[in-house]
């Protein structure tokens, strides 16, 4: 079976953490995003740069939704998965998590948008459809399909594990 969500652990580096040593904000995106990149050329076999090579375009991201359930410390080490939540004909969603080594409590929820992109045009375009089925491929329909009620599901889900 494929494996749809794919892993990756990550040390907290000092150099990233605000004054009380915890991670700064704006780093857990760059954490994420370099995390999904590895997981695209691990698990989808090609690397973002190979792809707009190919075909002359790329995914461009449009949004952000990032929010914080309980701070990642200095030193720690972090699994950071990700996921594909939605393939649209131009737009498509990745979930990417970030949890303690023990995968019990997520210290982040990102939801990240991107539209398929002509680099040639400079135009959003549609996606092949090999390219659509390749992440269909990968798809995982979450319960929860915006992204309040996801942070909620995910915060009771670390209440829990507290207890």
């Amino acid at each position: 079976k494929m494996q749809q969500e794919i892993s990756s652990q990550v040390k907290v580096r000092f150099s990233d953490c605000d004054p009380i040593g915890h991670l700064n904000n704006v780093k857990y995106l760059d954490y994420m995003l370099n995390a999904r990149e590895d997981h695209v050329e691990s698990g989808y076999g090609f690397t973002y740069e190979e792809y707009t090579r190919k075909t002359g375009c790329t995914w461009i991201t449009v949004q952000n939704e990032i929010a914080y359930l309980k701070e990642a410390r200095y030193n720690a080490k972090v699994i950071i998965s990700s996921k594909t939540i939605e393939v649209g004909d131009r737009l498509s969603k990745v979930e990417i998590l970030m949890k303690s080594e023990d995968g019990k409590t997520i210290h982040s929820v990102l939801w990240l948008t991107v539209i398929y992109f002509d680099m040639k045009t400079r135009a959003s375009a549609s996606q092949p459809e090999d390219t659509k089925n390749l992440f269909r491929k990968f798809l995982i329909n979450l319960e929860e399909k915006d992204f309040q009620s996801r942070v909620a599901h995910l915060r009771k889900h670390n209440k829990a594990a507290q207890k």
